[in-house]
């Protein structure tokens, strides 16, 4: 079986299994997304999803948060770790956008890219779920769990983005990568994966070699 035939049987279970696969992190824009993405970095979106509320209360707009307070930024965000960093990205990001993008979120992966905070993660993301465009977001699920299909073998996530172009439909890599979030969730997690429940059995090269 060729890994495109193998993207085709996978796409099948997770269409049934996860059809309502979204994004976890709370949004109601780019920017927002943007936010919340760089929060979620070391931290679970349930708790940036905690955090952001009352963030975006405080500081409601692009130039706020350009115009933040370092201190009063890190104190808002502490409880999402690495607070530090993520604080003086948040604001030179804002910055940059009001400066060189007129106070709008770019669209392109290079754009987006030249953001503080920003790397190829959250630059899919962004491209994926806040404007539609071909997307393929590899997270720590994604790169567990296209390894244990046998979909790649690489284990740095910028190869394993470029091995997965080549093989997963342009229109579904973003729903694609969503459902690989939901499926290391429910069954196949890092520490004891439940194999005997998974749908996917004979397009797996782990329960193959472990398992079977």
């Amino acid at each position: 079986m060729t890994k495109k035939e193998k993207i085709l049987k996978i796409k099948e279970y997770f269409d049934a299994a996860y059809a309502d696969a979204d994004c976890s992190l709370c949004y109601k824009d780019p920017f927002q997304l943007l936010v919340a993405t760089q929060l979620a970095a070391q931290c679970t979106d349930a708790r940036v999803n905690l955090v952001t509320p009352g963030l975006f209360a405080k500081f409601p707009t692009i130039k706020a948060f350009a115009e933040a307070d370092i201190l009063e930024m890190e104190e808002a965000i502490k409880s999402t770790g690495f607070y530090h960093n993520k604080a003086r990205n948040l604001i030179a990001c804002a910055q940059k956008l009001l400066s060189d993008f007129g106070g709008v979120v770019p669209e392109t992966m290079e754009e987006l890219l030249s953001l503080p905070g920003v790397g190829r993660k959250t630059a899919n993301l962004l491209m994926g779920d806040a404007f539609g465009k071909p997307s393929i977001v590899v997270d720590t699920h994604a790169k567990r769990i296209t390894g244990r299909l046998g979909l790649t073998k690489n284990t740095d996530p910028t190869k394993i983005e470029m091995d997965l172009w080549k093989i997963v439909p342009e229109n579904y890599g973003s729903t694609f990568c969503h459902q690989l979030v939901y499926h290391g969730r429910a069954l196949c997690m890092a520490r004891s994966p439940k194999c005997a429940l998974c749908g996917l059995q004979e397009v797996c090269d782990y329960y193959k070699k472990t398992v079977k």
